[in-house]
């Protein structure tokens, strides 16, 4: 049976890892492996590399990020990604679904909490 990771960012959704992919290169260019360590350096998790690379290829094919190769360093040349005028509307709207559900659990926890607070006796009176 294989082990089960405990690492936070193991079961994020893709579409959390998109966004946080989306965020990170807002006004930035970034290789891969440098978003791969920004992840982690947020405390989102360590991710299977194979996992982030493949991400972004999908976001790219959904005109999300735009990719270049980069052979100005010694070496093979590394892709770039950057962000595109779609990728930050994508982002954009991401946030604001998140700023509504936000809203809206707060409300609920505010109300579980009144009720909470009517429903539980005095402990002075026991």
């Amino acid at each position: 049976m294989a082990k089960k990771s405990t690492k936070p960012g193991a079961h994020a959704s893709s579409d959390m890892l998109t966004a946080n992919l989306l965020a990170m290169l807002k006004g930035w260019t970034a290789y891969g492996y440098d978003l791969a360590q920004r992840l982690e350096e947020a405390g989102l998790g360590e991710y299977n590399k194979g996992t982030i690379y493949r991400t972004l290829r999908q976001m790219e094919a959904m005109g999300l990020v735009s990719s270049m190769w980069d052979t100005s360093l010694g070496g093979p040349a590394r892709r770039m990604y950057s962000l595109t005028t779609a990728g930050n509307l994508f982002l954009k709207n991401w946030l604001a679904m998140l700023d509504t559900h936000k809203a809206m659990v707060e409300s609920l926890l505010e109300r579980g909490a009144e009720r909470t607070s009517v429903d539980e006796p005095d402990a002075s009176q026991a």
